[in-house]
């Protein structure tokens, strides 16, 4: 950042989400954060610390409460994105699922729940919020985040780096356990042979040589990775010129734990050769 400049990043999201957390991280990567501020004084805080001399960079969480809150959000990261060097939007969600056990493990009330009806809350949290999401400039799902996974997702997305943007992040996953929602490209990889009937394959991972040397063996991929090469040739660029911050490319497969993480990190390398550095996470490589 040049001198006197100023980036605002403001964190909104679903209740119970993680927004604490990734106020915190925030705050270790060189935030000044504000927590809990009205929508109506983002602009107020944004004038004040204007022309300070030196880089600035403030976080602001918002909690949704009001039913004005989506208008007022909109206006002002309207009004500051028309003044502020780099304004962006951050959506914490997590599934219903999710979002109802922390609940009940905090024992704490949902703020839009009617009664002790936490489901009815963040449904109507979600309904309130979809135009926020919808507008975000990264969307981030916690479901299956724990709180260090989380604050290191956000340390990746905000520690300042040298280079053109936008911050790619490429994620293996599985079809069985459910498609990630904060991504904007999905790749499909179930068309290769699956090494989980392989019995000296199944337990070991796409990280591991002898999975890694099967996958790229077979023919098709050769092929489709040219294919994906020409298309991030044509579309990353696009990105820039349109300011886009933030790609998130997903590569899925039945389980996330073979196909879809050699791809993964070959989709990776390429993006890395074409001058983009991306950040690659194995959502389901875990898992049984």
């Amino acid at each position: 950042m040049s001198a006197g400049s100023l980036e605002v990043v403001v964190i909104t999201g679903l209740s119970g989400a993680g927004r604490s957390e990734a106020a915190n991280a925030l705050e270790d990567v060189g935030f000044f954060v504000i927590d809990n501020l009205p929508p109506s004084l983002i602009g107020k805080v944004v004038e004040l610390a204007r022309g300070g001399g030196r880089p600035q960079r403030f976080g602001i969480v918002v909690d949704a409460r009001a039913g004005a809150f989506t208008e007022d959000l909109a206006t002002a990261v309207a009004e500051v994105r028309a003044g502020v060097d780099r304004t962006r939007v951050v959506f914490l969600e997590a599934s219903d699922e999710v979002l109802v056990r922390r609940y009940e493990a905090t024992r704490r009330r949902h703020p839009l729940a009617p009664a002790d009806h936490v489901l009815a809350g963040i449904t109507e949290e979600r309904r309130l919020l979809a135009d926020v999401r919808a507008d975000a400039d990264v969307v981030v799902d916690t479901s299956e985040l724990n709180v260090h996974e989380l604050r290191e997702r956000m340390r990746s997305l905000f520690t300042e780096r040298d280079g053109r943007g936008p911050q790619v992040t490429v994620m293996s996953f599985g079809f069985k356990y459910g498609l990630p929602l904060d991504v904007d490209l999905v790749f499909d990889v179930r068309f290769l042979p699956n090494p989980h009937w392989i019995d000296e394959l199944r337990p070991l991972t796409g990280t591991d040589a002898a999975v890694r040397e099967y996958v790229l063996g077979q023919a098709r991929l050769a092929e489709f990775l040219s294919v994906l090469r020409r298309l991030f040739e044509v579309t990353l660029d696009a990105y820039v010129a349109e300011g886009k911050s933030y790609l998130t490319v997903a590569v899925g497969c039945t389980g996330g734990r073979h196909r879809s993480v050699v791809v993964a990190e070959e989709l990776g390398r390429i993006i890395a050769e074409l001058g983009f550095p991306p950040v690659v996470r194995h959502r389901d490589v875990g898992r049984a």
